[in-house]
């Protein structure tokens, strides 16, 4: 496989062996990689920015410094301690930031990036303050002292090789698609099960201790320690390198750490021979390298070297679909219910007393003028907002108020009103988000590759789900070459692979050709004939009227009558309600 190639990096220290000087880039090189990919892991799949990953650096260099140095325990001793340490320390700090949105994260540890660096500068009894502490001992592999940039460039590039094939297991897993999909779309993410504070802090912990690793590299590398290379300008730099190179992509964050490496030594050398005089231009060009490839590929190197080319049909592991749970019960009984729900938004009450039961393989409708509070109802209902008042049950458990990803796993998905999809991923990663709740592989499972079989049997489980709602060929495709309708019926799939058995569905017929709505009618009465329950908003009444058992009408936030669709429409509240027009919700 592809991913082992980069095992290939093992042959540099001999092909460099003649030049001392770029032995020692070579291991600053791996280094910064290092670093550069803990945000991939934060930046480019989880979309956290962070200007602390110096920081975490240099917890674990100082840590492994000190219990060498003064204790005199082993530097790999000195290494788990370390580690052990940087992972508390980004645990707390993960605990107060990863909820925060927006400007408010990188900000925070901007604060406590800068806030480690004084102190590391200040405490001269500890840490030697500026000075720093030296006569670090030199790391040894089975007797073999690596004391010299030639040997310590094979653990270095090891190290990268291994981590690079961790974070390929990463992307290709359960985990890697919930980060994606909380980057783009966190509620979406929860309807399926994913816990975004949970997961949040796991990638702020995995990254925490990949840059704590870095500064284990590099406190015995150099030998050396100081505040300097654990600055909030190291961070700066560490992001600069991810973003240029191609921050959501493990290549580009690689080929970024390889470009800045020593390109400001190369331009202090350099320039002077260019320009015929001395001066810190290095910085000035620095700064214009780094305009340029914003500039002209804000994506990154890689995308742009790469292209943007299609993901092509790949072989699926062969695998039994996840295990589906047939609907059981009682055909009639009540699975869920809403009862006097009500929801305003200051001054306007957008839903005010609303109930109606669903029956299993039963297909309710909700309808209503634009604005009447169904798609508020639907949110009140799968936990996206809490009500004000009211209680909801799922199969006669209350599930009032409980976030998504606590009432998806109890048997009950949904759709948008506008198609939720990612389009970093192929259409078979976007349904196979949904069998998140129905899958366990742990974060150490995934980056040791101990999840492929649990992988494959989801992916044949997202593949079977693609096949029945008709999109199985365009499984390998990008999601955002889909067409409105295609997206739509994505959704569908992403519901038929969670094994929800309560299905809303929130105008599921928006953009499909009169073909394609006669398809979807046809699958979602077979649904109904099999058990599952659809709760349905369209504004398609032809749709609507032709699928639905029972109809709710709304207006104003309130429900304004309730029966069959042949009742309903000869309601005068309804037809005044309506005026003769059908709008969308």
């Amino acid at each position: 496989m592809r991913r082992y190639l980069w095992f290939a990096l093992l042959f540099l220290p001999f092909l460099l062996a003649p030049f001392p000087f770029y032995l020692t880039l070579l291991n600053f090189f791996a280094i910064a990689a290092l670093v550069a990919l803990s945000l991939y892991v934060l930046t480019g799949l989880g979309g956290m920015t962070s200007f602390a990953q110096a920081a975490f650096m240099g917890v674990a260099a100082y840590a492994t410094a000190l219990l060498t140095t003064r204790a005199g325990v082993s530097p790999w001793a000195g290494l788990a301690l370390g580690l052990g340490l940087t992972l508390a320390f980004a645990l707390v700090l993960g605990l107060l930031t990863v909820r925060l949105k927006g400007h408010f994260l990188p900000l925070s540890t901007i604060a406590w990036q800068v806030a480690l660096y004084i102190l590391a500068g200040n405490l001269v009894g500890l840490t030697g303050g500026h000075t720093g502490l030296t006569d670090l001992p030199a790391l040894a592999l089975f007797g073999l002292p690596l004391d010299s940039p030639f040997r310590y460039a094979f653990l270095s590039l090891f190290l990268l090789a291994l981590l690079v094939l961790a974070l390929h297991n990463l992307r290709e897993s359960r985990l890697g698609r919930a980060l994606l999909a909380l980057r783009g779309d966190a509620l979406t993410a929860a309807s399926f099960g994913v816990d975004p504070a949970a997961l949040r802090l796991k990638a702020f912990l995995l990254a925490g201790g990949i840059a704590g690793l870095a500064g284990f590299l590099y406190a015995h590398f150099l030998r050396f320690v100081n505040p300097t290379p654990f600055s909030l300008e190291a961070s700066i730099k560490y992001l600069v390198m991810a973003v240029a190179g191609g921050v959501g992509t493990i290549p580009g964050v690689v080929l970024g750490a390889a470009l800045f490496t020593g390109l400001e030594d190369w331009l202090k050398d350099l320039l002077p021979l260019l320009l015929g005089r001395q001066g810190n231009y290095e910085t000035i060009a620095y700064g214009l390298v780094l305009a340029g490839i914003l500039l002209f590929a804000p994506q990154g190197l890689w995308p742009l070297l790469a292209g943007r080319r299609a993901f092509g049909r790949q072989a699926l592991p062969e695998a039994k679909p996840l295990p589906q749970r047939p609907p059981s019960g009682r055909r009639g009984e009540v699975v869920l219910e809403a009862r006097g729900l009500r929801k305003a938004f200051g001054g306007l009450l957008a839903v005010n007393g609303v109930s109606f039961a669903l029956r299993r393989g039963e297909i309710l409708a909700l309808i209503g003028p634009n604005g009447a509070g169904k798609s508020t109802t639907f949110n009140l209902v799968t936990g996206a907002l809490p009500p004000d008042g009211g209680q909801v049950f799922l199969f006669g458990k209350e599930v009032t108020g409980l976030p998504p990803y606590r009432v998806h796993p109890l048997g009950l998905g949904r759709t948008f009103q506008h198609p939720h999809i990612f389009p970093e991923m192929t259409v078979l990663e976007n349904a196979a988000l949904a069998t998140y709740a129905r899958t366990r592989a742990g974060l150490l499972q995934v980056l040791f590759g101990l999840h492929r079989k649990e992988e494959a049997r989801a992916l044949a489980t997202a593949l079977e789900a693609l096949r029945r709602v008709g999109l199985g060929e365009l499984a390998w495709e990008r999601a955002d070459r889909l067409t409105a309708g295609q997206q739509r019926l994505l959704e569908l799939a992403r519901l038929l692979a969670s094994g929800a058995e309560v299905l809303l569905l929130d105008e599921p017929g928006a953009g499909l050709r009169a073909g394609e709505k006669r398809e979807l009618a046809k699958l979602l009465l077979a649904l109904a004939r099999e058990g599952y329950s659809v709760l349905l908003v369209d504004h398609d009444m032809d749709l609507v009227m032709g699928l639905a058992d029972r109809v709710v009408v709304m207006n104003y936030g309130e429900k304004i009558a309730e029966g069959t669709p042949e009742e309903v429409q000869k309601s005068p509240l309804v037809r005044a309600a309506y005026l003769g027009e059908v709008e969308a919700a």
